[in-house]
């Protein structure tokens, strides 16, 4: 197992290591964490920093073991912070014992008899045997789990049971992970990973929420906008590890080492696409979203880009191109994107042998058989290098997919020349048919076929060393699995190593470096983090990403490439990934031998929310973002 399993031990909550990533250790802070601005609440050692309520000492009842601050004895007390918070995240893991009952705190002042009389609540406890109709996780009669409207939507139509009350708790003898996010505007509460509820204090609904509690008779409740985070001692064994806390009443910090001294330019500012007008027939903004930069691998100096709405275009004088030749035109057999933000047009890749056989494939949603994902070959036509044949069609691979989102859609060759293929867990969130630990399914999962030798039934052959190809009730064409929404893959051009960034469901983003056979945690895990409620068990092979990054960062990764051009020196061997929705660039400079992180950075830009990445023939990186007047492609040179 990669990270901690738990089991009771006489009167005190112990930990059990098993193997656990090098850096990894209980009470301790990340990379990742340190640089983004998180601080432990809670050492492991000593109980600094805490003490009773309306005391000036914390009590012998509470007592630190094993790395955990657990109550242990009658007359420990409700504990609380030394410091007070205004806006912050809260992160912890707790450990409860059988039918036992404790509580967290915040905004708590110390001018009422109990801390409960200011602070909410939100519940911790044994929920198979406790004796409390409010559950762990439930913001104490106040709020409770409860799917997203969409979410409803969607997995009741797909036949799934969306009545029954959330529950992602772990039983007792097994930690459970609680994040709780107070601001202002909004704030937050997960279980687990998986997003409980939302509310805002002082608004409309949670004054007639509070009005019609218990918590009514007490004037100063939920009024302070400053507290204490407290620990509630409910007469029952619990401990609780790894509790760290961010401010955030001030910019949350990148987790960077430093700034690259590189700028992102256009890469063609005087560029127009053929057979594309900005206006579409309505009078409306058409907007552009080049969704794959790519080249043939033919010597040509040419380069490619696809848009989402199914049309690939020549930029035949490469990186000097300012007027593009539409190759081929598929928009009228895939699905509209602006109908499902993540179907379309996916992905593009030039056979390897492309030069002599002229053969390309395509990765696109169709739009005859709705959420369904097509893998496709097609032909360049036999008289002219920059148009491709629309008869060409070979269908490959298809997939009829559960949901519309989490499609992943990146196809492209390995140095070993085969068809690699990146796909999504099915969709909705929270992985809802568990696909992502399944290898009886190929959601979840990065694909190796070959295209160049059929098999018995199907119009691609099994490799013979796919790490599944001879194991019963496996599917044999996953090269790896255990992944969420693979958003974007690609191959180190020097050494072969392969790079994914996994986009993330709550709270991380991950970025991994794959192995053949590999599982890559989802759904037990998000990035190094423990997700939702399954047995844990099942993914003790899991291999934790070389890099993660939280949500108060960025919200879904696009994964690019490790830079191996010649034009920006101080890119090269950085892996260049960005967030779509903050906009945000960066580099990670990884050591794969020594599996050793050397410092991740920042490289200045607009908030440019990036859909892709793509490299030329000669290992220039360029982007894309969706743009109106059809200039959204840029690359990256030095700034002096």
């Amino acid at each position: 197992m990669r990270f901690w399993s738990c089991l009771l031990s006489g009167l005190v909550l112990t930990t059990s290591l098993a193997t656990i990533h090098a850096d990894e250790k209980i009470n301790s802070l990340t990379d990742s964490e340190k640089l983004a601005g998180w601080e432990l609440l809670f050492d492991g050692e000593s109980k600094d920093g805490w003490r009773n309520y309306k005391k000036e000492s914390i009590s012998d009842g509470w007592v630190v073991k094993d790395g955990a601050l657990s109550r242990v004895d009658k007359g420990a007390g409700d504990i609380i912070t030394e410091k007070q918070y205004e806006s912050f995240e809260l992160c912890l893991q707790y450990n409860i014992s059988p039918a036992g009952n404790s509580g967290i705190m915040f905004h708590v002042l110390e001018t009422e008899q109990r801390p409960w009389q200011t602070g909410p609540e939100i519940q911790v406890q044994d929920n198979i045997n406790g004796h409390d109709p409010q559950k762990a996780g439930w913001l104490y009669q106040l709020y409770k789990p409860t799917l997203p409207g969409w979410m409803k939507k969607v997995e009741s139509e797909a036949g799934l049971d969306t009545e029954k009350t959330l529950d992602a708790t772990r039983p007792p003898g097994e930690w459970n992970e609680l994040y709780i996010r107070i601001t202002p505007g909004q704030s937050e509460v997960m279980m687990n990973g998986v997003s409980y509820y939302r509310f805002q204090k002082g608004s409309d609904e949670w004054n007639k929420l509070v009005a019609d509690s218990k918590f009514s008779a007490y004037e100063n409740f939920g009024k302070p906008t400053k507290g204490h985070i407290c620990l509630q001692d409910h007469n029952d064994l619990v401990s609780y590890r790894n509790i760290k806390v961010r401010d955030l009443s001030k910019e949350v910090p990148d987790p960077v080492h430093g700034k690259l001294d590189v700028k992102v330019v256009q890469a063609f500012p005087d560029l127009t696409w053929e057979n594309w007008e900005p206006i579409d027939e309505k009078g409306k903004v058409a907007g552009l979203r080049p969704i794959v930069i790519t080249h043939a691998g033919d010597d040509s100096g040419r380069m490619f880009a696809a848009t989402q709405n199914g049309s690939i275009h020549v930029f035949p004088e490469g990186p000097k191109t300012k007027q593009t030749i539409e190759f081929i035109d598929l928009t009228d057999r895939v699905a509209p994107y602006k109908a499902a933000n993540e179907e379309g047009f996916l992905g593009l890749a030039f056979h390897p042998n492309y030069e002599k056989n002229g053969k390309f494939y395509v990765y696109y949603t169709s739009l005859a058989d709705p959420h369904t994902s097509i893998v496709s070959q097609f032909n360049v036509s036999k008289n002219d290098p920059n148009k491709a044949d629309p008869k060409s069609e070979k269908e490959i691979w298809r997939l009829e997919q559960p949901f519309s989102n989490h499609n992943g859609g990146t196809i492209g060759f390995g140095p070993d020349g085969y068809l690699y293929i990146g796909l999504g867990d099915g969709g909705s969130g929270n992985d809802p048919f568990d696909n992502g630990q399944s290898t009886d399914t190929v959601l979840g999962s990065l694909l190796r076929i070959d295209v160049d030798n059929a098999g018995k039934d199907q119009a691609y052959g099994i490799p013979k060393d796919n790490p599944f190809a001879s194991q019963k009730d496996a599917k044999p064409e996953i090269f790896a699995y255990g992944f969420r929404n693979i958003w974007r893959f690609s191959f180190d051009r020097e050494t072969g190593d392969l790079w994914v960034g996994d986009v993330g469901q709550n709270l991380w983003e991950e970025i991994d470096i794959v192995e053949k056979g590999g599982n890559y945690g989802w759904n037990r895990y998000e990035g190094t983090h423990i997700f939702g409620n399954r047995p844990l068990s099942d993914a003790d092979n899991a291999i934790p990403p070389v890099w993660e990054y939280d949500h108060q960062i960025g919200k879904s990764i696009t994964s690019g490439y490790v830079y191996r051009g010649s034009k920006v020196p101080e890119l090269q061997g950085k892996f260049l990934y960005a967030d779509f929705v903050t906009g945000k660039l960066f580099a990670l400079d990884y050591d794969v031998a020594a599996k050793k992180l050397r410092g991740n950075y920042s490289i200045d830009s607009n908030k440019m929310p990036v859909l892709t990445y793509g490299e030329d023939q000669d290992g220039e990186v360029y982007f894309s973002v969706e743009s109106a007047d059809g200039k959204g492609i840029y690359k990256f040179e030095a700034k002096n």
